[in-house]
């Protein structure tokens, strides 16, 4: 697999990358040990997690498998804080205190010195943004990671993260932004890629599949095995699913796929991952042959043709 440079640093990771949102809890050990394998077999770096993907489960399970499945300097393990859940309560605190906590934990869950990439999860607008980035600093500066990043921050929030750390010498420069993107939603095209690359950022998009309905696998209806039929995903899917525009654009991936004789997973995948400044999709597999499905986009570049028409059937 091709290796990207993540943003205007050092750091280069494979332009796939392998999501472990669903590890530890839809995910079981078997199945996620199947998927690593798959991914590495595939020439993949890059895998992300974070402390608050199945409570701290999906990073214990990552942990299990390192230097197991792959030595541990073969990979490139990213992971976030910031959010965490409570009482069936998502709670938000990108406080120094917390943020060196929780990467402490993720540490030890996944049984590593130091991480290569930590993210801040999202933005806290209750905490000085000063006071969260200073937290990163000294993650690098006392060695429990490597490089830094931010997810989920709007452009302005982008751009003001990636100043800061830019306007003093010492301040460890941020490597990426993760954000949702996809066919399906290009919001962060109009001030977030804008600002990732007018400061440097790597741009890591989750869910580039739109929450999964860019398969196709919804267009007659909701799979008895598919995320939105869960309890846990289907607030996450429906809202794709009520919209006319993205099922527009579902069947458009659908007609491409069948006219280039690809899947829509192979269509969606290689649009989001040749955008300008983007790095490394993140790829959440239920199974190891949907994954291996996705990790065969890598010898596949779509024509120009075709990215033409799906740029103007989900333009916003």
């Amino acid at each position: 697999m091709q290796q990207r440079s993540v943003g205007s640093t050092g750091l280069r990771v494979s332009r796939l990358g392998l999501g472990t949102m669903t590890w530890g809890r839809d995910t079981d050990e078997h199945e996620a040990r199947d998927q690593l394998i798959a991914f590495v077999e595939a020439g993949g770096t890059l895998v992300d997690t974070a402390a608050a993907y199945a409570e701290g489960r999906s990073e214990e399970l990552l942990g299990s498998l390192l230097g197991d499945v792959a030595h541990r300097d073969e990979l490139v393990v990213a992971t976030k804080a910031a959010i965490s859940a409570r009482d069936g309560r998502t709670h938000v605190d990108a406080s120094r205190g917390a943020l060196l906590s929780t990467l402490d934990a993720s540490l030890r869950r996944l049984g590593v010195d130091h991480v290569d990439l930590w993210q801040v999860h999202t933005w806290d607008p209750r905490t000085p943004v000063e006071e969260t980035l200073s937290a990163l600093d000294l993650a690098v500066s006392s060695g429990r990671t490597t490089y830094v990043g931010i997810s989920n921050y709007t452009g302005w929030q982008t751009a003001q993260a990636a100043t800061w750390q830019a306007a003093v010498p010492g301040r460890v420069a941020l490597a990426s932004t993760q954000v949702e993107y996809s066919l399906v939603n290009r919001a962060v095209e109009h001030e977030v890629l804008p600002a990732a690359a007018a400061t440097g950022l790597g741009v890591l998009p989750w869910s580039p599949l739109g929450r999964g309905v860019l398969t196709g696998k919804y267009r007659t209806g909701t799979p008895a095995d598919s995320r939105a039929a869960t309890s846990q995903f289907s607030r996450f899917v429906q809202p794709y699913l009520d919209d006319e525009r993205t099922m527009a654009v579902v069947e458009a991936v659908c007609r491409a796929a069948e006219g280039l004789d690809l899947s829509p997973v192979q269509v969606a995948l290689a649009w989001v991952r040749d955008r300008p400044g983007v790095t490394a999709p993140i790829v959440g597999a239920r199974t190891a042959a949907q994954l291996r499905t996705a990790l065969s986009v890598e010898d596949l570049t779509l024509p120009p043709e075709i990215v033409a028409a799906l740029d103007d059937v989900s333009a916003d």
